[in-house]
């Protein structure tokens, strides 16, 4: 069946293949944040615990809501590690790291995904897609967020 929902085809896949980038981000950002929260250690180590599977729960919500919405436009969602592996801007790091260290990689790792937010809401506004707008609107506010209570911790 034919999508007649006022976005054209070329409009869906541009704004959907962002999705998919953002996806692979957010979800890297995730496991990221999984990694910190088993193996930090500590004097702080129970509210850093605590922060990080707050943060990584909300994410696991996200990444739901990100590809139901490339769903939601009519395209199929690579869900594997190696696509997000391939799409992601952010960095994977095998190493463990002092505290400090992993406080700053996961911060520099959500500025690229909220980097990669802004571009995807300009492309979504480009493209009158208010609903991409509206997702992009949370997530930024939800990674700012995130952003800001990591480096309250340094």
């Amino acid at each position: 069946m034919e999508f007649e929902t006022g976005m054209s085809s070329e409009s869906r896949a541009a704004v959907a293949g962002a999705l998919s980038k953002l996806l692979a981000d957010t979800y890297t950002v995730y496991l990221k944040t999984q990694n910190f929260h088993w193996n930090i250690s500590g004097i702080e180590f129970y509210p850093l615990h605590i922060l990080s599977q707050k943060q990584y729960e909300e994410m696991a919500e996200a990444v739901d809501e990100i590809a139901e919405r490339v769903r939601a436009l009519g395209f199929f969602v690579e869900g594997s590690m190696e696509a997000f592996l391939n799409l992601s801007s952010v960095e994977e790091d095998h190493k463990i790291h002092p505290k400090h260290i992993l406080l700053e990689h996961l911060i520099k790792a959500h500025e690229v995904v909220i980097r990669e937010a802004r571009s995807l809401g300009k492309l979504a506004e480009k493209h009158e897609d208010h609903a991409t707008v509206d997702l992009i609107g949370r997530r930024l506010g939800a990674h700012e967020q995130m952003v800001w209570m990591l480096r309250s911790t340094l």
